[in-house]
């Protein structure tokens, strides 16, 4: 997302996140706005849409606007409103490992705007209308034809696969809690229906790095989104952020860990994970489901 305002010419600013959802705090957008600023980019983040009515006030106070990064929360709902439908765009990602995955890159775009339509038509191609014709620079970023047929292939299983992962994420919150873990792993609450965990993301404090190595060992995949905040990555060393600039995303950084959530994960799975989950803090095995994730 950061990258491709820099590809544009643009410069980035960041803002500090919500230490509960993980995604963008929007009483922290407005001290970033300068004469130079042109949209707020919302990422709906782990399958969570960010507090959208705020960001869109102060859009509209300001002039600006809204382009929804719903890379990873395609189907989600804010308000009962889709993700992407609510800025002047919204961006989805039918990266592999999305909810709804090609089998390599691609992605869509959403607006309502007849002028933006016919403007990325053209960008999506080397900027001709008609072939040839060259009006502005554009690029190779249409969907080819094979990415086009598997996501659409998928596409009517898209809401069947979302509710499982719902479901999924609803048995690892029963499971947490009868297994006495909630003093030790803060879950993703579900603060804007719908979610669609894209990722089930935990908070386990200073301990996160050791019970991602333990879970490895009993061949549980786990993963850490992210690891290193976006003001502290080394390509944006330019911007002169640094370490305190952001202490909730920093904090977040070092404290979370993803859990296995796909629509494919079993019950069985998800009690084994648990079990060793609560094995790392307690030291104590309770259950006698033994399932190792591949």
């Amino acid at each position: 997302t950061a990258g491709s305002i820099v590809r544009a010419g643009a410069k980035p600013v960041f803002a500090d996140i919500n230490d509960i959802t993980f995604n963008i705090k929007p009483e922290h957008i407005e001290c970033c706005i300068t004469p130079n600023t042109k949209a707020i980019i919302p990422v709906h983040l782990y399958g969570q849409c960010a507090d959208m009515d705020p960001i869109l006030q102060l859009a509209d106070k300001k002039g600006l606007v809204v382009i929804e990064d719903a890379a990873q929360s395609i189907g989600s709902e804010y308000k009962g409103k889709p993700a992407g439908s609510m800025g002047s765009m919204g961006c989805f990602s039918f990266f592999p490992a999305k909810n709804l995955g090609g089998f390599g890159d691609g992605g869509s775009v959403t607006h309502h705007s007849k002028v933006l339509y016919e403007k990325l038509k053209i960008v999506r191609v080397p900027g001709s209308e008609p072939k040839y014709y060259h009006k502005v620079m554009g690029g190779n970023f249409r969907l080819d034809a094979l990415q086009s047929d598997v996501v659409r292939a998928k596409l009517h299983l898209l809401e069947e696969w979302t509710e499982k992962r719902r479901k999924n994420a609803q048995t690892y919150h029963q499971l947490f809690k009868e297994s006495a873990m909630t003093p030790f792993v803060q879950l993703p609450p579900e603060v804007f229906p719908r979610h669609v965990y894209n990722q089930y993301v935990i908070r386990v404090g200073n301990r996160r790095d050791e019970l991602r190595a333990f879970l490895n060992g009993k061949r549980i995949g786990c993963e850490i989104y992210y690891p290193v905040p976006l003001h502290l990555q080394d390509c944006f060393n330019s911007l002169g952020y640094k370490s305190g600039d952001f202490p909730e995303s920093e904090k977040a950084a070092g404290e979370t860990l993803a859990l296995p959530i796909s629509h494919e994960v079993s019950r069985a799975q998800q009690e084994y994970v648990v079990a060793m989950i609560q094995q790392f803090f307690l030291g104590e095995f309770r259950t006698g489901v033994v399932f190792l994730l591949q």
